[in-house]
């Protein structure tokens, strides 16, 4: 089959590689009909990370069900289906609480076994998940970083009614501004740079926009809200900046929630970390998209919103390619060749 293999920093490489086959009674074999490109994917393509040379990367798709090991029961060959990437052991002390996301032996495929950028994949049958017609494939290969949106915001005690701020209107943080609408926020306001996501984010369901290059964001929001906050803050930018900035966002007693994973040292001034102890905030770190039982809440509630239109995520999708452009696709991506957003690869084309 064809596939995307990564080989080293930037060496991405569209090449004939093994197809997966059933081994175990739990197996399910997918045909990819949509990949989707993650942030992370951009990050460990620019400095590497956990990966084995020459594995077939992706994580993010959707696709058909191919075969299936003797004891699957839930789907069958042909049909249509999600995927939770991520594996976890079932047998250490945090997935026998009911943590799975805090697994001891946590993996996702396309790391260290292979991925989704390829013509087929395999996941075991807990990891894969029906969906109805009413959803496109495109808009199923976004199940998993919806999920992953969802995730962080299950851990706050947002409300309805309650006010949210989201700290970088990449593709998570676009997808928790409509999170944030659907758990029945009633002022979401968008931060970022780019005026091209603020866009975006408008479109996602952002009642307010602020990019913090014209005043801080802390002061405009301080403003907007007549000196309290927000509710929740969001941390999806991922930068060791926002990381810090993120802190004079909430209200006291509010709530700080980290998507993103800043690549680098993160120094906090002692303006932004006094708001942790001074404001008695509340500070989560969220960590993929997986809950109990298997696979989770997160992933049950957006197939379902997404089959009835509530979770519209056709505004963030800016490029749709084909598989073989891949390499192409990921360079053009972090050298900044076009304004993208979530970009998908089709390897049927």
């Amino acid at each position: 089959m064809n596939a995307l293999n990564l080989y080293d920093i930037e060496d991405l490489r569209f090449e004939s590689t093994a197809s997966p086959e059933v081994k175990a009674a739990d197996d399910i074999v997918i045909r990819v009909k949509i990949a989707g490109i993650c942030g992370s994917d951009l990050s460990r393509y620019r400095k590497l990370g956990p990966y084995v040379k020459g594995m077939t990367w992706g994580h993010e798709f959707s696709g058909v069900v191919e075969a299936v090991g003797e004891n699957v029961t839930h789907v069958k060959p042909g049909n249509r289906v999600a995927a939770c990437p991520t594996i976890a052991c079932g047998i250490c002390n945090s997935c026998l609480k009911g943590f799975p996301s805090q697994c001891n032996h946590l993996s996702v495929i396309g790391a260290k076994q292979p991925g989704g950028f390829a013509e087929f994949t395999k996941l075991p049958a807990r990891n894969v998940l029906p969906i109805p017609d009413s959803i496109s494939m495109d808009h199923a290969s976004l199940v998993e970083p919806s999920a992953v949106a969802a995730h962080g915001l299950y851990l706050t005690s947002l409300q309805p009614g309650g006010t949210v701020a989201v700290l970088g209107c990449g593709n998570i943080g676009l997808l928790s501004i409509a999170w944030a609408k659907l758990f029945g926020a009633s002022a979401i306001y968008a931060i970022d740079i780019d005026p091209k996501k603020l866009e975006l984010a408008k479109q996602m369901g952002a009642d307010v926009i602020i990019n913090p290059l014209e005043v801080a964001a802390h002061e405009q929001l301080s403003s907007l809200t007549e000196g309290d906050g927000v509710d929740v803050a969001v941390e999806s930018a991922g930068s060791p900046l926002t990381s810090a900035q993120v802190f004079a966002l909430p209200r006291k007693g509010g709530e700080v929630v980290f998507m993103g994973i800043p690549y680098g040292d993160v120094s906090i001034e002692r303006f932004y970390f006094e708001k942790i102890v001074r404001n008695e905030l509340k500070v989560y770190g969220s960590w993929n998209a997986v809950s109990s039982p298997f696979p989770g809440k997160e992933w049950t509630t957006t197939i379902q919103k997404m089959s009835t239109g509530e979770l519209n995520v056709a505004p963030m999708i800016t490029h749709r390619l084909p598989l073989r452009e891949g390499p192409q696709a990921f360079h053009d991506i972090i050298h900044q060749k076009d304004f993208y957003g979530k970009v998908l690869l089709d390897p049927t084309q």
